[in-house]
């Protein structure tokens, strides 16, 4: 099993971020049509469904490439991935005119750790194990 290892890599990669975005986005859709809720969501929903994901496959395709050489864990390699998801975030809403809520400053000092943790931990147990049931890790 030791053909096509990087397209392993990149499908066990995109596997949980694409399983949370289907899970938000039905909240986000019931929310906002059954509940009128207004969340104009779909201005910036392209952005989390297109390039989260594939930027979780090409993260996990980078960590196989250079585990042997770098032989950081998967789960620090993985709370690296916020630093790069959140200044691309920010540069598409502000590309977008979207305006972000005023309290998001007020609760940035405790969910940047919180998102780091949850990188970690994700990665650290979830990408690892399916890296392992493909036969990559």
């Amino acid at each position: 099993m030791n053909q096509h290892k990087y397209l392993r890599a990149y499908m066990a990669g995109i596997v949980v971020p694409t399983i949370a975005l289907l899970l938000i986005a039905t909240g986000f859709t019931l929310e906002r049509y059954v509940y009128n809720f207004p969340i104009p969501i779909e201005r910036v929903i392209v952005f989390p469904m297109a390039v989260v994901p594939n930027l979780w496959g090409l993260w996990n395709i980078f960590f196989i490439a250079s585990h042997q050489r770098s032989h950081i864990p998967i789960g620090l390699h993985g709370a690296i991935l916020p630093l790069i998801l959140a200044p691309l975030g920010i540069l598409m809403t502000s590309l977008l005119d979207f305006t972000i809520p005023g309290f998001a400053t007020y609760i940035f000092p405790v969910a940047a750790p919180v998102a780091l943790i949850a990188y970690y931990l994700i990665w650290k147990y979830f990408v690892a194990s399916l890296n392992q049931i493909l036969g990559i890790a």
